[in-house]
C-alpha cells in the first residue's frame, strides 16, 4: 500500500509546478483523441442503430415531460406549498429523471434528452449534423406527445394550472429570463461534457464517476435557482412541447427565451470546454 502511495506521490509531481498538479496524467499513451464526427454521414441512414437512437430519444423525452409537467400540475392544484412536493419537488422530479433516464439511454443514444444538449455535442463536433437534427426532432416530438398525455389526465384544470408551459415571471424582464437561462443551460452542458470526457477519464482514472449523476444533480440545482424566474426551461424541447399542448398566447410572447437561451448557453459550455478546459497543458521541456 505504501508502494501505490509513492507512486500516487511522484506522478502528481511529475512536471514541474508551472502544470497544474492532477493534470500529469495527460499522456499520448492514456488517451488518444478520436476524429472528429463528419459534418453529414450518409451511411448513418442505413443504420438500425442509428433510428434505434431516435427512437430513444423520443421515449425518453416523453416520459420526462410526463413525470415532469404531471409534478408540476400537482404543485401548481394544491391549496398550498405544504400541501405538495413544493419547488423542491419540481426540481427534483426533473434532475431525478434525468439521471434515470440518461442512466437508460446512455449506451443507445448517448441520453441527451434536450436539443440544447445535442447542439453543443455537434458543435464539439461529438456527431453529426444528420444525427443532430434526427435527434432534435424526435426529442421535440417526444416532449409534445409527454405533454399531451398529462394534458388527457389533467383536462379540466391543465389551462387553468398552466399547464406546465415555460414564461417569464411577474417581477422578472425578459433579459432577466434571457439571463437565467444562457447561464442555466451554461452548466448543464459544461456538466454533460465534463461528465462524459473519455480524455479525462483516463487521466483521472482514480476518480470513479457516474455520468447521470452529474449531469440530473445539475438539472437539480439550475431547478432549484431558476423556477422563480422562468419555470426553468434549459431545455427547447421541454419548453416546445409544454406550449404547444398548453397553446395560450402569453405563453409564446416568451418562448423564444427559451431556445435562444439555451442554445446560446450550450454553444458557450461547448466553446469554453474544448478552447480552456480540454487545450493541452504547458509542460516544462526540461
Amino acid at each position: 500500500m505504501e508502494g501505490k502511495e509513492e507512486d500516487v506521490r511522484l506522478g502528481a509531481n511529475k512536471y514541474s509546478e508551472r502544470q497544474p498538479i492532477g493534470t500529469s496524467a495527460q499522456t499520448d499513451k492514456d488517451y488518444k483523441e478520436p476524429p472528429p464526427a463528419p459534418l453529414f454521414e450518409p451511411g448513418e441512414l442505413k443504420s438500425w442503430s442509428f433510428w434505434r437512437a431516435g427512437i430513444a430519444e423520443f421515449v425518453a423525452t416523453f416520459l420526462f415531460l410526463y413525470i415532469t409537467v404531471l409534478t408540476v400540475m400537482g404543485v401548481s392544484r394544491a391549496p398550498n406549498k405544504c400541501a405538495s412536493v413544493g419547488i423542491q419537488g419540481i426540481a427534483w422530479a426533473f434532475g431525478g429523471m434525468i439521471f434515470a433516464l440518461v442512466y437508460c439511454t446512455a449506451g443507445i443514444s448517448g441520453g441527451h434528452i434536450n436539443p440544447a444538449v445535442t447542439f453543443g455535442l455537434f458543435l464539439a463536433r461529438k456527431l453529426s449534423l444528420t444525427r443532430s437534427i434526427y435527434y432534435m426532432v424526435m426529442q421535440c416530438l417526444g416532449a409534445i406527445c409527454g405533454a399531451a398525455v398529462v394534458k388527457g389526465f389533467e383536462n379540466s384544470q391543465y389551462k387553468i394550472q398552466g399547464g406546465g408551459a415555460n414564461v417569464v415571471n411577474a417581477g422578472y424582464t425578459k433579459g432577466d429570463g434571457l439571463g437565467a437561462e444562457i447561464v442555466g443551460t451554461f452548466v448543464l452542458v459544461y456538466t454533460v461534457f465534463s461528465a462524459t470526457d473519455a480524455k479525462r477519464s483516463a487521466r483521472d482514472s482514480h476518480v470513479p464517476i457516474l455520468a447521470p449523476l452529474p449531469i440530473g444533480f445539475a438539472v437539480f440545482l439550475v431547478h432549484l435557482a431558476t423556477i422563480p424566474i422562468t419555470g426553468t426551461g434549459i431545455n427547447p424541447a421541454r419548453s416546445l412541447g409544454a406550449a404547444i399542448v398548453y397553446n395560450q398566447e402569453h405563453a409564446w410572447d416568451d418562448h423564444w427565451i427559451f431556445w435562444v437561451g439555451p442554445f446560446i448557453g450550450a454553444a458557450l459550455a461547448a466553446l469554453y470546454h474544448q478552447i480552456v478546459i480540454r487545450a493541452i497543458p504547458f509542460k516544462s521541456k526540461a
